[in-house]
Order: structure tokens, then C-alpha cells, then sequence
């Protein structure tokens, strides 16, 4: 039995709010998880203020488990059964959001050196200003392992109607489709409050 999201808290507010917590901490988790080439890109660079071990250490588990922690949420969706039933009003292309992404992922270039910790700390606040613009502008689906398992990401509008199971608000629908089209009724599992993955058939 699919249950729409929405109704696994409706009646029990502490449980709404524990539900709204897990979805904010989940779109945090998937901020960090796209931006886990960065830290690659960082392990592999370096720097003469930390040692490599700890170094190293931090940005492979900035790296590895906020991506886990992604899989783990997707996996939790599915058996939860948080499968909701998207109305395809219309369909917008996310592909501009790239240049946002490879910008971000640029930002180990950006000091011409790591020598000092001026220069060092300007890079990790340039870091924090990436993360919160990444989770307030909501652009945390763009990850680079939806790309690896040919994932598409586009921008899903409902139609502007009462529909209960799909809302007004636009969605980030990943999915294997190559296209979406208007009309089309998609069920999709719930990752954050605005991204959801398609339920595909096994």
C-alpha cells in the first residue's frame, strides 16, 4: 500500500516535527554528498598546515559519508513506502544548474596558495558560503553519483490544481527517463522536502 508522505505525520505533531527534521538534515547531508569531488580534489592537493593523515582523513569522511548517508535515505524511502504520486503540470530543465555546480567544484583553485592560514581560512568560509547557498537555493540534487548511474534531474510544476498528492510547489524529480512530459502521472519516492527519486519497477 502506498502511503502519501504527507500522512505519515499528520496526526501526531511530534512526529511531523521529527519528519520535518529528518528531511532537513537529509537535504543537508545531500549538500555535502555533492560536493564530495571537492574534498577529493582537496585530499589530493593537500596543504603544508595539516598533516596529510588527518588532512586526508577529514576530506575522505566529508567524502564517503554524506554520500553514504544519501543511499541510506533512499534506501529508508523505499522501505518506509514514502512513494508519492507527482502530476507533471510542466517540465523545466536543470542542466544550467551545472555551470552553479563546477563553479563550487573549482573552489580548491581558488587561493593561489595554502600556505597560510589566512588564505586557509578564506577558503573554508568560502566553503560555508557554497554549502548554505547550495542548501537555501535548494540545488542539492546536483550530485555527480546521479550522473554516474544515468539519473536525469528536471524541474517538475503539478498543474495548478487542489491535488492533495502533488501540491503546487515545483519538485526536483531524478529519474532514468530521458524525457518527462506534461499530463504525465509519476510515482516518486520522497528524499527532501523538494527532490524526489522515481519509483521505478523492479
Amino acid at each position: 500500500m502506498d502511503i502519501p508522505a504527507h500522512s505519515l505525520c499528520d496526526n501526531a505533531p511530534m512526529a511531523k516535527s521529527r519528519y520535518a527534521d529528518c528531511l532537513g538534515s537529509a537535504r543537508f547531508l545531500m549538500v555535502l554528498s555533492s560536493l564530495s569531488p571537492l574534498f577529493v580534489l582537496w585530499a589530493i592537493r593537500g596543504n603544508d598546515l595539516v598533516r596529510d593523515r588527518w588532512f586526508v582523513s577529514i576530506c575522505a569522511a566529508f567524502a564517503i559519508l554524506p554520500t553514504i548517508a544519501l543511499w541510506w535515505r533512499i534506501r529508508t524511502a523505499r522501505k518506509a513506502g514514502e512513494k508519492r504520486l507527482i502530476q507533471v503540470g510542466s517540465v523545466e530543465s536543470r542542466r544550467n544548474d551545472v555551470l552553479a555546480y563546477l563553479f563550487a567544484l573549482m573552489l580548491p583553485f581558488y587561493p593561489s596558495n595554502l600556505e597560510g592560514w589566512r588564505e586557509f581560512a578564506a577558503t573554508l568560509v568560502a566553503l560555508g558560503l557554497v554549502i548554505y547557498l547550495f542548501w537555501r537555493l535548494n540545488l542539492h540534487y546536483m550530485n555527480l553519483w546521479f550522473a554516474v548511474f544515468r539519473y536525469n534531474v528536471v524541474a517538475v510544476i503539478p498543474p495548478p490544481s487542489d491535488n492533495p498528492y502533488s501540491g503546487r510547489d515545483e519538485i526536483v524529480l531524478i529519474t532514468h527517463r530521458r524525457t518527462v512530459h506534461p499530463g504525465e502521472s509519476i510515482y516518486a519516492y520522497r528524499l527532501s522536502d523538494t527532490v524526489r527519486i522515481e519509483a521505478e519497477l523492479d
